[in-house]
C-alpha cells in the first residue's frame, strides 16, 4: 500500500505540480510584462463598453481580454493588482466572475467538437444554453458592478501618461518580479495539491460523487433513463455521459429535450466537484488559500445559479 502510494506521487503529484508551476510562471511573466510596458489600458479597450457600464477598472478589462488567450495570465494579472492595492476585494470577485465568458470561449472548440459527433442537434442546444448562462453571468456582473462599485472607477479607463518603458527594461523587471512571486506560489500550492491528492487517493471525492448519485431524489422530474447520463457525468467524465446520451438518442429512448436537460443537470452537479479537485489547488498558487477558496466558491455558485435558471426556462418554454 505504501509502495503504491509512493509510486503514484511522481505521475499524480510531482509532474502535475511542475506543469502547473510552469503555466503559472508563464502567466506571471506575461502579466508583469504587460504591466511593465503600460499596456493595461490598451488591452482594456476591447471590453471598454462593459467595463464602463460595470464601473470596473482597466485591470479588469485587461484581464478579461487576456482570458480569451490564457486563464492563468488573466488570473495572475488580477492577483498582482489586488496585492498592490490597485483593486478592491469586491472588484476582484466580480472580475473573476467577469472572466467566465472568455473561459467559455477558451473551452468552446473542445466542447463543441466533442458533443456534435455524439449527440448532433442536441449539441447545438446544449452549447447554446451553456453559452446563454455565461452571457447571463456577464450581465449580472456588470449590473452588480454598477450597484456595488464606486462611480469614479470608470476614470481608470482613461489613457494614462506614463514614461515609455523599453522591452529590455520590461523583461528584466518582469523576471525580477517573477522570481519573488514564485516562492510564495510554491509555498501555498504544493501543500494544497498534496492534500487534495490524498483526498482523491483515499476516496473522498468518490464518496461525494456516490452520495450525489444515490441521493438524487431531487431529480425525480427527469426521465428515469436520463439519470444514467447524469450519474456518468458526475462519477466519471463528460465524454461518458455524452456516449450514454448518444446511445439513448439512437434508440429513441430519450428525446432531444430530455438529453439536453440531463446534460445540464450533470454539468451543474459535476463542475463544483471538479473545480474543488482541480481548480482550487491551481488558484491557491496564484491567490492566498483563503481567497482562492472564496473565488472558486463564488464562481461555482454563480455559474450553477445561471445554468439552473437557463435550464428552468428551457424546461418550461419547450
Amino acid at each position: 500500500m505504501e509502495h503504491s502510494l509512493l509510486s503514484a506521487i511522481w505521475p499524480q503529484v510531482i509532474l502535475p505540480i511542475i506543469r502547473i508551476s510552469i503555466s503559472i510562471a508563464i502567466g506571471l511573466f506575461i502579466a508583469n510584462f504587460i504591466e511593465s510596458l503600460n499596456w493595461t489600458n490598451r488591452l482594456a479597450t476591447f471590453a471598454r463598453p462593459l467595463i464602463r457600464m460595470g464601473r470596473l477598472s482597466a485591470v479588469t478589462g485587461a484581464s478579461f481580454s487576456m482570458a480569451f488567450v490564457s486563464g492563468v495570465s488573466a488570473n495572475t494579472m488580477l492577483a498582482e493588482a489586488f496585492d498592490k492595492g490597485q483593486m478592491s476585494k469586491r472588484e476582484l470577485v466580480l472580475a473573476n466572475l467577469f472572466n467566465s465568458l472568455p473561459r467559455f470561449f477558451l473551452h468552446l472548440p473542445t466542447t463543441f467538437f466533442l458533443t456534435v459527433p455524439l449527440i448532433k442537434a442536441a449539441a447545438l442546444l446544449y452549447v447554446g444554453l451553456t453559452f446563454t448562462a455565461a452571457i447571463l453571468q456577464t450581465i449580472l456582473v456588470v449590473l452588480s458592478g454598477r450597484l456595488l462599485l464606486p462611480e469614479n472607477q470608470d476614470t481608470l479607463l482613461m489613457p494614462e501618461k506614463k514614461e515609455r518603458t523599453g522591452w529590455k527594461t520590461a523583461f528584466v523587471t518582469s523576471a525580477r518580479r517573477l522570481k519573488k512571486r514564485m516562492g510564495k506560489v510554491m509555498i501555498f500550492m504544493v501543500p494544497v495539491y498534496l492534500l487534495f491528492f490524498l483526498f482523491s487517493r483515499y476516496g473522498l471525492f468518490t464518496r461525494i460523487e456516490d452520495f450525489i448519485s444515490a441521493k438524487a431524489w431531487f431529480l425525480s422530474w427527469l426521465n428515469p433513463q436520463s439519470l444514467g447520463i447524469v450519474v456518468l457525468h458526475v462519477t466519471t467524465e463528460f465524454s461518458a455521459g455524452l456516449t450514454a446520451a448518444s446511445v439513448l438518442l439512437a434508440q429513441n429512448s430519450l428525446t432531444v429535450k430530455e438529453v439536453v436537460l440531463a446534460l445540464l443537470v450533470g454539468n451543474i452537479l459535476s463542475t463544483p466537484i471538479r473545480a474543488v479537485r482541480h481548480q482550487l489547488p491551481y488558484y491557491s498558487g496564484i491567490f492566498s488559500p483563503q481567497l482562492a477558496l472564496e473565488l472558486v466558491g463564488f464562481s461555482q455558485v454563480t455559474r450553477a445559479l445561471c445554468v439552473v435558471l437557463v435550464a428552468v426556462i428551457y424546461y418550461y418554454l419547450t
